[in-house]
C-alpha cells in the first residue's frame, strides 16, 4: 500500500547556481555588489560574496551523499550530488522514488539574510529578491506541476513584499516564506499588527505563510557558532539540534496571538522543524492560555491548539517513534519532507545512516492506518498548496 502511494516533498532546497544573480542583474550598474562566486585559496573552494563578505561555499548546502560529515562539504559544484543543483535531474531522483512534487525553499537568502542585509543599497538588495524568484518561476516551469514554489519576501519593506506575493502568485507560486523571528532584525515581532498587510495579501491571495529555521543565524557570530566554531562533531550536533526548534518561538506567537483569530482562513506550515515536540507545545500554550488568565482576557478568542488544527501544518523526516505514536492526534496537520540535500536529508552516503525517502517513510509509517498514511504522505500538502499529487 504505502509503496504505491504518491509523496508530496515539503521541504527541499534547490542549490544556487553561481550564476544566479550576475546573469540577472546589471554589471554595469552595480558591478562586484552583485552576489557572486570567487575563488578563496585559503579554503580551497569556491565561495559567495555578499554585501563585501565571504559566505558560505557555493556547494555549502549540498551534503547529500557527501563522503565527510558535515559542516564539511563539496568544495565545488561538479563534486555535489548532481540532483542538488539542476531540475531535470531532481525531477529523475523524484521519479525514482514517486515523489509527485516537492516544495523548493533557498539556502543563501534564508541563512545568510544578515549577509544580504548588509549590501547597503535598498533597491540592489530588492532586486537580488526579485532576481531568486525569478530564478524560482524559472526553474519550476521546466517541470509543470512537479515544484511548490515558496515566494521570498523582502520582508524590511512591507510595500515591496505586498508588490512581490502579488506578482509571484500570478507566475505560480504556491506560498510565502516568512521569518518567525523578526525582531531579531531590529524589526516588530510576528504578533505585530506591523505585518498585517503581508499576512492579508497572504491571506487574499491563498498562499500559504510558511516558517522554516532558517533566519536564525543572523550575525555573524551565529553562523561562526554554527558552522565554524565547532571543535567537536557534538558542538555541531547540538547547535544543529537547537535550532530544528527553533519555530517554536513563531509558533507561539502565531497561536498566541489574534492572528489566525483575524485571518481564519490564512494557512501556515512548519518546515526542518519536525513533530514530535508539537503535542506537547500545544498543551503548553493550552494549558498557560487558561492558567494565566489569557482567555478570561480575550473571551472571544479560542484556545491555541484549536488554531493550530485549523490553520498549521508541520513536517516530520527522520523521526520514527514520535511519528508511528502521535500523528492520529494531529491526522490533518502532519506531512513528509526529505531535507535534500541537507545534511540531515533522507539520502543515502558514505557518511549519512539514512535509507532513500521512500524508504523511511514507509518503514515509519509501517502498520498505521491508511486513511491517515495518505493525509501524511500527500493529501495534507496537496490541500494546503492546492496541488494534485495523483496528476504530478
Amino acid at each position: 500500500m504505502l509503496a504505491e502511494m504518491p509523496i508530496i516533498d515539503t521541504d527541499t532546497h534547490v542549490c544556487e547556481p553561481a550564476d544566479l544573480w550576475t546573469s540577472r542583474l546589471s554589471s554595469a550598474r552595480w558591478g562586484d555588489a552583485i552576489p557572486h562566486v570567487a575563488y578563496d585559496e585559503r579554503r580551497g573552494e569556491d565561495i559567495w560574496l555578499i554585501g563585501g563578505r565571504k559566505v558560505s561555499g557555493v556547494a555549502g548546502y549540498a551534503n547529500a551523499g557527501w563522503r565527510e560529515y558535515p559542516p564539511r562539504h563539496p568544495r565545488r559544484i561538479e563534486d555535489a550530488h548532481p540532483n542538488a543543483f539542476g531540475a531535470e535531474a531532481r525531477v529523475a531522483r523524484m521519479n525514482r522514488y514517486g515523489v509527485a512534487a516537492e516544495a523548493i525553499y533557498p539556502n543563501l537568502l534564508a541563512f545568510s539574510t544578515h549577509n544580504f542585509r548588509s549590501i547597503g543599497d535598498a533597491e540592489l538588495l530588492l532586486e537580488c529578491v526579485r532576481a531568486y524568484n525569478d530564478f524560482q518561476t524559472d526553474f519550476a516551469s521546466e517541470a509543470p506541476g512537479r515544484f511548490i514554489v515558496q515566494t521570498v519576501l523582502p520582508f524590511w519593506d512591507l510595500q515591496a513584499s505586498v508588490a512581490e506575493i502579488e506578482r509571484c502568485r500570478e507566475n505560480g507560486h504556491h506560498g510565502v516564506l516568512f521569518m518567525t523571528k523578526p525582531h531579531k532584525f531590529d524589526l516588530p515581532r510576528l504578533g505585530d499588527r506591523h505585518w498585517d498587510p503581508i499576512l492579508r495579501t497572504a491571506a487574499d491571495c491563498n498562499s500559504c505563510v510558511s516558517f522554516h529555521i532558517g533566519f536564525q543565524q543572523t550575525t555573524d557570530e551565529d553562523w561562526r557558532r554554527m558552522f565554524t566554531k565547532a571543535r567537536d562533531p557534538s558542538d555541531y550536533a547540538l547547535e544543529t539540534s537547537l535550532s530544528m526548534i527553533g519555530l517554536a518561538e513563531g509558533l507561539g506567537e502565531v497561536l498566541m496571538s489574534d492572528i489566525c483569530h483575524r485571518y481564519p482562513t490564512l494557512q501556515f506550515a512548519l518546515v526542518e522543524s519536525g513533530f514530535g515536540w508539537i503535542p506537547y507545545f500545544l498543551e503548553t500554550l493550552d494549558w498557560q492560555w487558561v492558567n494565566s488568565g489569557a482567555a478570561t482576557a480575550h473571551p472571544a478568542r479560542e484556545i491555541p491548539s484549536f488554531y493550530f488544527r485549523r490553520q498549521v501544518k508541520t513536517a516530520f523526516w527522520f523521526e520514527q517513534e514520535t511519528v508511528r505514536r502521535m500523528a492520529d492526534l494531529y491526522p490533518d496537520n502532519v506531512m513528509v519532507e526529505s531535507d535534500f540535500p541537507h545534511p540531515t536529508c533522507l539520502e543515502p552516503g558514505p557518511t549519512s545512516s539514512s535509507g532513500t525517502v521512500r524508504e523511511v517513510l514507509t518503514a515509519t509509517l509501517a502498520g498505521l492506518p491508511e486513511e491517515l498514511c495518505r493525509k501524511v504522505l500527500y493529501e495534507n500538502a496537496a490541500q494546503l498548496y492546492g496541488v494534485d499529487a495523483r496528476t504530478s
